[in-house]
């Protein structure tokens, strides 16, 4: 699949979609950076595979008319209260940061804060759905489903905060997927279409 499956063939339907999302502010987090590497494992570190998705998820949003800004678009430390206050002194309406998990487990998990708005649950559930489907065009992916956890980059975000975990870096299988530009530019879809279904 790829880019030539998203929506958008030239049409009036096109420029409405278009004309929606230009006021829409998407605030990308992708994990880690600098001197922390994020979770290490088969020759893969977490904070590349985040600012890889991060910036592909951005372009696709960029391109269907969404405002969209990062915590971070180089190899960079931020610390965790900075993510969520840049988002908020933006405005954002969405935070969605973007992890690779570890600790021997496999799988694609979501994650938003304990006692989340109903809004934020719906954007959780979204996000989660068009991830993992998008995901599952290329390999049965375990679903281990949303979860609520006081991450600090959920917490201090004062907009519906979503955190990803895109398999596991110490699964060989997981990583052999995450090393595939195709299999992160899926990633990178199922996390534009979990925006762009949520809004639309």
């Amino acid at each position: 699949m790829g880019l030539a499956s998203l929506p958008f063939a030239g049409s009036a339907a096109q420029a409405q979609d278009l004309s929606l999302n230009a006021n829409r502010k998407i605030f990308l987090d992708p994990g880690h950076g600098g001197h922390d590497p994020g979770a290490v494992g088969n020759g893969l570190r977490e904070k590349d595979l985040t600012l890889d998705i991060a910036k592909r998820t951005r372009a696709i949003l960029d391109d269907h008319g969404y405002q969209t800004r990062m915590s971070r678009t180089s190899d960079v430390h931020v610390d965790l209260p900075d993510r969520a206050a840049a988002a908020n002194a933006w405005g954002a309406h969405v935070f969605l940061s973007i992890h690779i998990n570890a600790g021997g487990g496999t799988g694609f998990e979501s994650h938003r804060e304990v006692n989340a708005t109903d809004h934020t649950r719906r954007f959780n559930s979204t996000v989660h759905r068009r991830t993992i489907a998008w995901m599952r065009q290329t390999a049965s992916i375990t679903d281990r489903g949303t979860k609520e956890t006081n991450y600090v980059v959920l917490t201090h975000a004062n907009m519906s905060a979503v955190l990803t975990e895109n398999l596991f870096i110490d699964n060989e299988a997981n990583a052999n997927l995450l090393r595939s530009p195709n299999f992160r530019q899926d990633i990178a879809i199922g996390h534009f279409y979990g925006v762009d279904t949520f809004f639309n």
